[in-house]
């Protein structure tokens, strides 16, 4: 049973709803984060675990139905109660069939909201052993090739110890991803997951983040703040990007790690915390600490288990499963998923994917927006992709062709396959129509 104060986020895209919502829930003693959309509830709940989601129905974009089937996908444990001012026995039924606790009205009755979640609350068990493993099943890992498997055989062995854990690899490659089946393969499944991206916050804000503040700390400390590490008090904390952590919150991380207590900026008063450290990184921290950028006790502490993820140019063989993936996760909203060709699927296959999973994705994603029927052909991946079909990027890569000649004929053929409309074809290749006109100019293309 949830007791203590809860990760909270909350969707609408009136801006008065969210500040209504976000100053009673954390003069509660909760976290409050907020989204506009369900495009951005989505990214929010893939960066960091949140207890409870409070979404609108009617948003722009992807509605609240949409949204709340993504995030059972994403966080199976995560509760979700819905806002709607077009209240409906159908909508309710819908919503609840679905996986939402429940279902409040607008106009906002914050006694109605305090209540709902009160049961929320109290309806929300601990899991016990087998329960938790139910729960470890609803991975976001896709793949099925050797180098996958070795890594979910380390993070299941581990995740029930409180070993600290240093994930590597390049950007892309699914280190929060990882960092998430830790957490839901741990004995601290129930407890929060907090991400912290160590490089999105600036240094003067950082340590707040991490450890809080006491009210009157600094200028616009108006009231006392939990850090990061007190709210997952319990659970995990996944310090993302940790290579990029100045060397003074280094210091205080170490500190940390040694003894578990928390002191508040401008506070005296030291807090005991139990929390699990997961970081992450794509820089090599061992050419860190000889470069004396990272201090070599922190580096210890951090990687009692380390665990490096393959980039996706080895995973041949996960490929096509991520397509099928994305496929369903980017489906017209209401509709069916879209299929890969097979020569669009060989296309991807010979692409190198620089930018890993994350940058398949984003191909996916931009392809299904940009195809009209049902099937994706190699046209609407993107240009650099569709350059791989004749053996990859980069200077002399295709019977001698240059970078340049490449990009002027994937230029030709877009062209050709819109029957010239620019604007058609500048959608295909990514880039902007002025940008198209400019490289036609520049190469002299004249269909």
């Amino acid at each position: 049973m949830e007791t203590g104060p809860l990760n909270i986020l909350v969707v609408d895209d009136q801006s008065s709803v969210r500040e209504l919502l976000k100053a009673v829930l954390e003069s509660d003693g909760h976290t409050v984060d907020t989204a506009v959309d369900g495009e951005s509830a989505v990214e929010r709940l893939r960066a960091g675990f949140h207890d409870l989601v409070i979404t609108d129905l009617r948003m722009p974009g992807m509605d609240g139905i949409a949204a709340l089937e993504r995030f059972k996908q994403l966080s199976p444990e995560t509760g979700v109660i819905m806002m709607t001012a077009y209240a409906s026995v159908e909508t309710a039924v819908s919503a609840m069939k679905l996986g939402a606790f429940d279902y409040i009205t607008k106009p906002i009755d914050i006694d109605e909201v305090q209540r709902v979640i009160g049961h929320w609350m109290e309806g929300t068990p601990e899991l016990d052993e087998g329960e938790r493993d139910e729960v470890a099943l609803a991975t976001d890992i896709v793949g099925a090739s050797d180098a996958l498997r070795d890594v979910l055989e380390i993070a299941h062995r581990v995740a029930d110890s409180d070993a600290s854990v240093l994930l590597l690899g390049e950007s892309g490659t699914g280190k929060d991803v990882v960092a998430r089946e830790i957490h839901r393969s741990s004995g601290r499944v129930r407890k929060p997951l907090v991400a912290v991206n160590c490089s999105a916050i600036p240094e003067g804000l950082l340590e707040s983040e991490l450890f809080g503040h006491e009210k009157g700390a600094f200028t616009g400390a108006v009231r006392q703040k939990l850090g990061k590490f007190e709210t997952a008090d319990g659970g995990t904390v996944f310090l993302d990007e940790i290579g990029d952590m100045s060397e003074a919150l280094q210091a205080k991380l170490l500190r940390f790690l040694q003894d578990h207590i928390v002191q508040r900026v401008g506070g005296s008063k030291d807090v005991p915390v139990d929390v699990r450290i997961v970081a992450a990184t794509n820089k090599d921290l061992e050419a860190e600490v000889a470069a004396g950028n990272f201090r070599e006790d922190l580096y210890f502490r951090l990687n009692v288990v380390t665990i490096t993820l393959p980039p996706l140019r080895d995973r041949d063989g996960d490929i096509p499963l991520l397509l099928d993936h994305f496929l369903r996760v980017h489906a017209p909203s209401g509709g069916k998923p879209k299929k890969m060709s097979p020569s669009a699927v060989r296309v991807a296959m010979n692409y190198e994917w620089p930018g890993n999973v994350r940058e398949l994705e984003n191909a996916v994603q931009r392809a299904v927006v940009l195809s009209r029927g049902q099937t994706i052909f190699p046209e609407h991946l993107p240009a650099r992709v569709q350059a791989s079909a004749d053996g990859g990027e980069g200077a002399a890569v295709t019977g001698g062709k240059t970078m340049r000649e490449v990009e002027r004929d994937t230029i030709i053929k877009t062209l050709r396959q819109t029957d010239g409309n620019r604007t058609h074809a500048a959608k295909i290749l990514g880039i902007s129509r002025r940008t198209l006109q400019n490289k036609i100019k520049e190469y002299g293309i004249d269909l």
